[in-house]
């Protein structure tokens, strides 16, 4: 055990967390359990295909974490109510729970630059930690702006979700990227697509494909995440003019070093997403089929399911305790 090896764990841990965010509500505890030990499997499976035979580089995980996780959960969940999830009215957010997501958005804005660069080395981390800084800037201040366009106003699930779509769709080429420009036109490209994803697209799909994503993640991280390895594919084929010397070059592609062109590169880290979306979205279908087989939730929604309800035998009234009786 090391470090490298528990940020590796991390990252697993992430693309499971995405993949909650499209069936959270739907699903029991059980079932919950059942799908993560399936996902980790399919998740370490991809990982090894891509990095050792493809020797693709995702160093922020935009293809790895976030596109896996994302269509492994959408994949996942055909098999859990949607029909009935779409109709629920518990499947929104009120003030409280907006305002505590809130902090959870800064806190990930804030340390997103960590994650992307958590596994970089010490000629990269500078750059990495620059360039995400600057995407999610750009993410957040279009994603914004798309809200006024098209509502007249701060829709919050937008604020909440597409400001962070930059930090996705820059992982892949944050190592590479080398202008501020570059990085911040990634992150405002990001935020546009992702804030329109949650305006539009997503009702859409919703509505003609039954597609039922709870927390919305096909627009925060599954097409950010599908942009970041196409710009990530990009970055690769012009890296030999990113960088000073060839070492530092080769030190990023080790595959350039045993006679791989930038070029061939390229189309290697377009392959490892292609890889990546199939076998997350066929392991999830498998993994949510089965999943599916370990009961039922009655409550969709609904917190009951998990933990145990406790009463109150008094309610406090105007700052004074009284009995309450079950009445209140």
């Amino acid at each position: 055990m090391d470090i490298t090896s528990l940020i590796a764990g991390d990252f697993g841990a992430g693309a499971v967390l995405i993949t909650f965010g499209a069936v959270l509500g739907k699903l029991s505890l059980v079932q919950l359990w059942c799908l993560a030990t399936m996902e980790i499997v399919f998740y370490g499976l991809n990982e090894t295909i891509c990095v050792t035979k493809f020797q693709a580089v995702d160093m922020g995980g935009s293809m790895y974490v976030h596109t896996f996780g994302a269509y492994f959960g959408l994949a996942a969940s055909y098999f859990f109510s949607n029909k009935e999830a779409k109709k629920s009215e518990k499947c929104e957010g009120d003030y409280s729970s907006q305002l505590i997501a809130m902090v959870g958005t800064i806190f990930l804005w804030m340390f997103w630059p960590s994650f992307n660069g958590a596994l970089a080395g010490d000629f990269q981390q500078q750059r990495v930690i620059v360039n995400t800084v600057l995407a999610i800037s750009g993410s957040c201040i279009t994603a914004c702006a798309i809200s006024r366009i098209f509502q007249k106003s701060l829709n919050m699930e937008v604020v909440l979700n597409a400001t962070l779509a930059g930090g996705v769709s820059v992982g892949s080429a944050s190592d590479l990227v080398v202008t501020g420009g570059t990085a911040m036109a990634i992150g405002s490209l990001a935020g546009i697509i992702s804030a329109i994803g949650f305006l539009k697209l997503g009702p859409f799909l919703a509505e003609k494909i039954n597609l039922h994503d709870t927390c919305g993640v096909h627009n925060l991280h599954g097409m950010p995440g599908v942009l970041g390895a196409i710009i990530g594919a990009i970055s690769a084929s012009l890296a030999d003019s990113s960088f000073d010397n060839a070492d530092t070059l080769v030190r990023t592609f080790p595959a350039i070093g045993d006679g791989r062109t930038t070029s061939e590169q390229g189309w290697y880290q377009l392959a490892a997403c292609g890889c990546t979306l199939a076998i997350a979205i066929s392991g999830g279908a498998f993994s949510g089929f089965v999943a599916s087989r370990f009961g039922k939730v009655e409550l969709l929604f609904d917190d009951k399911e998990h933990f145990e309800e406790v009463h109150y035998d008094y309610i406090v009234v105007q700052g004074k305790i009284v009995e309450d009786h079950g009445q209140a």
